[in-house]
């Protein structure tokens, strides 16, 4: 499935991108004692809010590591996009939503929206995104579940989210497991 290619001493296993739209893609495994396995996940949203359930990759990612105790980490790099830990439901789901659009309204005004005087971190395709940073500050950029028996300890009903708050696009989850 993957084709890892070794340098050094064997000791850092290097394994070749190959992301598709949800795919789980190993980066780099360190073998060690303790073992720390990095898997980058490319998501593409299709509205905001949006709260994609990415829990199967995170368990593939989990499975793929070997890693039978330790931690699992799920980041997203992005400011407007966040990770969150809750109950797959769609009542739920929309609940969340509206709550989101409730607390930062996308057409509030926002002082970062005026490009006429922000200067700071400007784009060409820069678009007005005040209320995804506000929505973001109340989430999180990370969750980190326990490992036991090689199993992410989540609870019953538990899924792990990326939730897009800005706009539709591509965007990337890195997933690090670390553990022995």
């Amino acid at each position: 499935m993957f084709d890892p290619e070794v340098r050094g001493e064997g000791k850092t296993v290097i394994r070749q991108q190959m992301s598709q739209n949800g795919s789980l893609t190993p980066m780099r495994t360190l073998d060690t004692p303790l073992r720390i396995c990095n898997f980058q996940i490319t998501l593409e949203s299709i509205k905001a809010p949006e709260f994609m359930d990415m829990t199967d990759q995170v368990l593939a990612s989990v499975a793929e590591s070997g890693v039978t105790m330790g931690n699992v980490l799920i980041y997203s790099r992005h400011t407007t996009a966040a990770i969150k830990i809750n109950e797959m439901e769609p009542l739920l789901l929309q609940d969340l939503e509206r709550t989101l659009e409730h607390i930062a309204p996308r057409d509030a005004d926002y002082r970062h929206n005026d490009f006429t005087v922000r200067t700071v971190n400007m784009n060409e395709d820069e678009c007005p995104n005040g209320h995804a940073h506000c929505q973001h500050l109340l989430l999180s950029t990370s969750e980190t579940i326990p490992i036991i028996g090689g199993v992410p300890q989540l609870g019953m009903y538990q899924r792990v989210f990326f939730v897009e708050l800005d706009h539709p696009r591509q965007r990337e989850v890195f997933v690090q497991v670390m553990g022995v």
